[in-house]
């Protein structure tokens, strides 16, 4: 499994106009092949700072997508932002025989921050 993350700082009066640009392309991402998840943050401390997070079956998948017409318009709205978005690539790997295991966490991919999801957010 493949995890993208993407860090964005959007500039106050943006804010909005980013929020729906990109909670309007959640859907088609979604259904995108080989997209096991895709979810887009708001900081708690920051309103001005989201994260996407994105889980792909495979790498071929996630560059099928990073060359996609739905990928431009992200992209597009990354031009809202107040500095550039940061962009990382995980692989993940899951030992055997702890698909059962729950609440085990070693690491957190966002130390000392607390991210809400946008999409329960009601208003901006």
């Amino acid at each position: 499994m493949i995890l993208l993350t993407i860090q964005m700082k959007v500039l106050s009066e943006k804010r909005k106009e980013l929020s729906q640009a990109i909670a309007s392309l959640m859907g088609s991402i979604r259904k995108a092949k080989g997209c096991r998840r895709s979810d887009f943050w708001q900081r708690v401390e920051d309103d001005n700072e989201f994260s996407l997070v994105e889980e792909w079956d495979t790498w071929g998948d996630l560059l099928h997508y990073l060359k996609s017409e739905r990928f431009r318009v992200f992209l597009g709205a990354m031009t809202l932002l107040r500095e550039p978005y940061e962009m990382k690539f995980h692989t993940v790997f899951q030992p055997p025989g702890t698909d059962g295991v729950r609440g085990f966490s070693k690491s957190s991919q966002f130390p000392k921050r607390t991210f809400r999801n946008f999409e329960s957010k009601e208003g901006f």
